[in-house]
């Protein structure tokens, strides 16, 4: 009889699609393992109301706690979380086992009559509950209305069909995912609409002292990714990067060189910079790019 695996997942039709992309992958690895999710309800799935933007807490958490005292009390041997949930520290006993292959990082409009972004009228209304995604519209286009936009990828496309959106914005990451990339108008250009720092990274997590769990993942475990996300994460928290922090950043690797784009919002303003470095500097390079940006809001 096979040893069984239990994989942690919220139960979101996004997160099990994730979670099922991690099992097939450690199917293909370990077929002398038998693998099985688990859905366990978090905080988020309970609380879709709360105003996220005029909160004082982080969410970071928000969606990861109760998947976490599960592993920590070993009723599940793992979980599949999306980077950007992730507190940039773990709880005691708990780590990063693997973080796998990275979708595309791209925010994405879709809008009902096949307009982009530039192309819809004046006065046009956007859905998005995003804070940066809020201010990336309002830098390009300063003429929309922001609606705000609550929901899962299937309930947030039901919503632009059915309510009163001309377009919304959602990731690209996630839409691919659930099989629903058709659904994209446009691709926003990521050196101008910057995303969420590791947007599309997924956190593979185990116990500290589970042997046997991390070198299971070990196999889908992509080091140069997680050095990306190393400075991405790192920009991030210079700029208390919690979900209703109007920051982005994207990175654009050559060879052992890094691009990275940076965007703070302040006062209603964007101050972005860019930056070529060696990709072995690490969080240096963010620390770099955030002083450089720093120094422009000073101005």
């Amino acid at each position: 009889m096979k040893k069984k695996i239990v994989i942690g997942s919220r139960g979101s039709i996004l997160a099990l699609a994730q979670s099922e992309i991690v099992k097939q992958q450690l199917e293909k690895n370990f077929p002398e393992y038998e693998f099985e999710i688990k859905k366990i309800v978090t905080s988020g799935d309970k609380d879709l109301v709360s105003n996220w933007n005029n909160s004082d807490k982080s969410l970071k958490s928000f969606f990861t706690k109760e998947i976490e005292v599960e592993l920590l009390n070993e009723t599940i041997d793992l979980a599949v979380h999306s980077m950007k949930d992730m507190p940039s520290i773990s709880p005691e006993g708990l780590i990063c086992g693997a973080i796998p292959d990275r979708e595309d990082q791209r925010d994405v409009l879709i809008s009902k009559n096949g307009k982009t972004l530039m192309e819809l009228p004046k006065g046009a209304i956007v859905g998005t509950s995003s804070l940066r995604r809020t201010m990336n519209i309002k830098s390009l286009r300063p003429d929309l209305q922001i609606k705000q936009l609550r929901g899962n990828i299937h309930t947030r496309l039901n919503k632009l069909k059915t309510e009163d959106y001309d377009a919304i914005l959602l990731a690209a990451a996630g839409l691919k995912r659930v099989g629903l990339e058709n659904e994209i108008t446009e691709y926003l250009d990521p050196k101008i609409f910057l995303p969420a720092p590791a947007q599309g990274v997924l956190h593979i997590q185990c116990r500290e002292n589970d042997e046997e769990i991390k070198n299971i993942l070990k196999t889908i475990h992509k080091e140069d990714i997680k050095k990306i996300v190393v400075i991405e994460r790192e920009f991030s928290k210079i700029f208390d990067g919690g979900c209703h922090t109007p920051m982005g950043c994207y990175s654009e690797v050559n060879g052992d060189k890094i691009t990275f784009y940076g965007v703070y919002f302040k006062d209603n303003l964007g101050y972005t910079a860019s930056i070529t470095e060696k990709l072995s500097e690490g969080i240096r390079v963010a620390q770099k790019l955030a002083d450089t940006i720093k120094e422009k809001i000073h101005e």
